[in-house]
């Protein structure tokens, strides 16, 4: 492909940096995958490539499935690099504390359904939090950064998906997580159906209940 130069760092992460730059005079964002040099070479290009290879295809699926997702523009599988559409909006995370309770409770229900969409199509996320959903000027909430995601109907990888959503607004919007977490779940059983919703959140509570065990056992070492 022809050379895009990264204009701007946006976001550096664990496993890629976000860089703002330009498609064709539109603004674009490409994210790129780094080699890891803790991990042997030749397992860190296979990550990397299958992981360039896996994320749009997520990404174009949760769109068909209904969950709003930036366009990708273009895949680089040689130089593990995605350029996708710059989504104009604000993250969910910055806006929570600014909006009145009606206004949140409604943004978390709807949160959940899109939650609910990925579930009953098989997607998992991978890295359910407020900084990655954004919302645009139509009042569209777009999902991003699809790179820890994976296919999957397992009960278990449902209840890691909505588990980490939770503590996510447990540690960023403590003072209403409890209030906002309750709305996503309402958002999610009104699209996955209750006894789904309710086998979830069996698991959810499964799943804190092996966290504590783990906090407890280290303690008394």
């Amino acid at each position: 492909m022809d050379a895009i130069e990264p204009l701007l760092l946006m976001k550096k992460g664990a496993e890629a940096n976000l860089y703002l730059t330009s498609w064709h005079g539109r603004k674009a964002v490409l994210k790129k995958r780094l080699p890891k040099k803790y991990r042997p070479r030749k397992l860190d290009d296979k990550i990397r490539t299958y992981r360039t290879i896996h994320e749009p295809q997520l990404m174009h699926e949760a769109k068909v499935a209904g969950v709003p997702t930036p366009t990708v523009l273009l895949v680089d599988v040689k130089d593990t690099t995605i350029v996708m559409e710059y989504v104009e909006g604000r993250q969910i995370k910055q806006l929570l504390a600014e909006i009145t309770k009606n206004e949140r409770l409604t943004l978390c229900f709807r949160i959940g359904e899109s939650i609910g969409r990925l579930h009953r199509n098989g997607i998992i996320h991978g890295d359910l939090t407020t900084s990655n959903m954004i919302l645009n000027s139509e009042r569209k909430i777009f999902f991003v950064d699809f790179g820890l995601g994976e296919r999957s109907m397992e009960l278990e990888a449902r209840g890691v998906d909505l588990h980490l959503m939770k503590r996510a607004l447990q540690s960023t919007h403590f003072q209403f997580a409890e209030e906002c977490f309750g709305s996503v779940i309402d958002g999610y059983a009104s699209i996955v159906n209750n006894e789904t919703s309710k086998s979830v959140l069996g698991k959810i509570r499964e799943i804190e209940r092996r966290g504590r065990y783990v906090a407890e056992r280290r303690e008394t070492k």
